[in-house]
């Protein structure tokens, strides 16, 4: 039987896990991760994406979040995000207007570098979008 581990889930409005679980996927910059128990010390970026976890009792939830930073040790994982929000409280709309505002954000960039990390980041709201709405 696998190995339980602390896991956090900390955003600027709110702790919102903090508990054992078995595993948690993460939506890394560089793919999705999945982090157990026992993980080499690794530290990583998010970027928009779906949280995954699966908590000791065998429930799993799952949470989207739009970016931000993970430490992973062999004893837990804290995941810091830009924010986070539980899937069942994701509202459409929010999302919506987070890709309003990046695309007139991308209107307005000047700079070649900043442009591209805009439509980067518009990409992968798109994308969690897509994922929402077929989830």
């Amino acid at each position: 039987m696998a190995d339980n581990f602390n896991f956090e889930l900390v955003s600027p409005e709110r702790l919102l896990v903090s508990e054992q679980v078995k595993q948690v996927v993460i939506p890394a910059t560089d793919g999705e991760m999945t982090v157990m128990a026992h993980h080499a010390p690794t530290m990583t970026t998010i970027k928009p994406g779906v949280v995954t976890v699966e908590f000791s009792t065998g429930r799993t939830t799952k949470y989207v979040v739009f970016g931000g930073f993970a430490d992973i040790t062999p004893t837990g994982c804290i995941l810091l995000a830009e924010s986070a929000v539980s899937v069942e409280d994701m509202n459409r709309d929010t999302l919506l207007k987070r890709i309003d505002a990046a695309k007139a954000e991308l209107d307005d960039a000047e700079h070649h570098e900043h442009r591209t990390k805009l439509e980067h980041f518009l990409m992968e709201l798109t994308h969690l979008n897509g994922v929402l709405m077929h989830g």
